[in-house]
C-alpha cells in the first residue's frame, strides 16, 4: 500500500516539475488550454500541464527592425532608394499571439511597403527636406494598422535616401547655380550702396568751398608714398580754358 502511495506522489511530484515554467521579467506568457485562449502568464514561476495546456512567451521590450533598402519612386518620377528603422513594442500579448501569426515578420513587410507607399506620395524636394514629417506619417500609418495586433510603434527614422548619380548631379548644378544667383545679388546690393555713399560724398564736397581741392590734396599725399605711381589727374576743360586764359593775360601785361 505504502509502494503505491509512493509511486503515486513520485508521479504528482514529477508532473509539477516538469508543469513549471519560468517568465522572464521582460516577458509575458500567453497560455492556451485544450486549444482555447485561457489568460495571460505574468513573470515568474507559473505552472503548465503538459498535453492539456501550452503557452508561449512574448517579449514586451522595444524592438528596432531594420528597414532594408527600398527602391520608391517620388510624386516627381524620380528613382529613390530608402531604408528606415522602425522602434515598437508588443502592449497586448495575447492579440500578439491570437490576431497575427508571426508578428516580427509581419511588422517589417507592413513596415517595407508603406514606405513605398509613402515615398511615393511626396515630391523629391520635399522628401530630403521633410525627412521628419514623412517619418511620421509612416509611423502612423503602421502605428494604426498595428492596433489590432496589439503593437505600439513608437519611432521611425529614416536611416538613408540613395539618389541616381544623374540626380546627384543635377542637384549639385542647381545648388551651385543658386550660390551663384545670391553672390551676384549681394555684389549689386554692395555696389548700389557704394554708388549711393558716393552721391552723398559728391553732394558734401560740391556743397563746402575748397573741400575738393582738400580732398585732391589728400589723394596726392596717400598716393606719393609710392614713387613708382604715376598719377594722372582728369582736369575739367572749364579750368584749362581758365588757366590758358590767365597766361594770356599775364603775357600781355608784361
Amino acid at each position: 500500500m505504502f509502494e503505491i502511495i509512493g509511486i503515486i506522489l513520485a508521479i504528482i511530484i514529477f508532473a509539477i516539475l516538469i508543469s513549471i515554467k519560468q517568465v522572464n521579467q521582460y516577458q509575458k506568457g500567453v497560455k492556451l488550454a485544450f486549444g482555447k485562449y485561457a489568460g495571460l502568464m505574468q513573470p515568474g514561476w507559473r505552472l503548465v500541464f503538459p498535453v492539456i495546456q501550452s503557452y508561449q512567451k512574448v517579449d514586451m521590450r522595444v524592438k528596432a527592425v531594420d528597414v532594408p533598402n527600398q527602391e520608391a519612386i517620388t510624386k516627381d518620377n524620380i528613382s529613390v532608394g530608402v531604408n528606415a528603422v522602425i522602434y515598437y513594442k508588443v502592449v497586448e500579448a495575447d492579440k500578439a499571439v491570437l490576431e497575427v501569426e508571426n508578428f516580427y515578420y509581419a511588422i517589417s513587410q507592413l513596415a517595407q511597403t508603406t514606405m513605398r507607399n509613402v515615398v511615393g506620395q511626396v515630391d523629391l524636394d520635399e522628401l530630403l527636406s521633410q525627412r521628419d514629417r514623412v517619418s511620421e506619417n509612416i509611423r502612423k500609418i503602421i502605428d494604426d494598422a498595428t492596433d489590432p495586433w496589439g503593437i505600439k510603434v513608437l519611432n521611425v527614422e529614416l536611416k538613408d535616401i540613395v539618389l541616381p548619380e544623374e540626380m546627384k548631379r543635377v542637384i549639385g548644378k542647381q545648388a551651385e547655380a543658386e550660390r551663384e544667383k545670391r553672390s551676384m545679388i549681394i555684389k549689386a546690393e554692395g555696389e548700389v550702396n557704394a554708388a549711393d555713399n558716393m552721391a552723398k560724398a559728391a553732394r558734401v564736397l560740391s556743397e563746402i568751398p575748397g573741400a575738393l581741392h582738400l580732398r585732391t590734396l589728400q589723394s596726392i599725399n596717400d598716393i606719393s608714398s609710392d614713387q613708382s605711381n604715376t598719377i594722372v589727374f582728369a582736369i575739367p576743360l572749364e579750368v584749362l580754358r581758365a588757366l590758358e586764359g590767365l597766361s594770356k593775360n599775364k603775357s600781355n601785361n608784361s
